[in-house]
């Protein structure tokens, strides 16, 4: 059987089932505090999104700290334990292969208080408030 492509050009229903399936893990992990590291350990973390590329192999993960806070130094700190949430992933999805992580701030919130703003400058109000 040949292998079909979404003809919107975005990820295929396995691309989506994995990422799902890697976000509920690493988000547990988290909540749980099974990775030993005081930044981690004090802080709250979200994992927003995950997005894995079309061979499964690599998986770009986004988090935010509860509040925004220290989220540079977060990010260091998933970065340094990458390897061992990789292995607490693995062990947790069956997959072929262990996606390599890598950890990016999630923009999302910050886009969304933009577009507020926008939507409640003067300028638009009236463009509003005149239909």
């Amino acid at each position: 059987m040949a292998k079909t492509r979404p003809l919107s050009g975005g990820p295929s229903q396995r691309q989506l089932r994995v990422a799902e399936v890697i976000r509920r893990a690493l988000s547990d992990i988290l909540a749980r505090g099974d990775v030993h590291d005081p930044e981690l350990g004090s802080a709250s973390i979200t994992v927003a999104e995950v997005k894995v590329s079309p061979d499964l192999r690599h998986a770009t993960v986004f988090v935010l700290p509860l509040g925004g806070v220290n989220t540079e130094g977060v990010l260091k700190a998933l970065t340094r334990n990458r390897q061992e949430l990789r292995r607490q992933v693995t062990g947790q999805i069956d997959l072929k292969f262990s996606p390599e992580l890598s950890f990016q701030p999630d923009r999302r919130f910050d886009q969304m208080d933009r577009t507020r703003e926008l939507l409640n400058s003067p300028e638009v109000r009236r463009d509003i408030d005149s239909d």
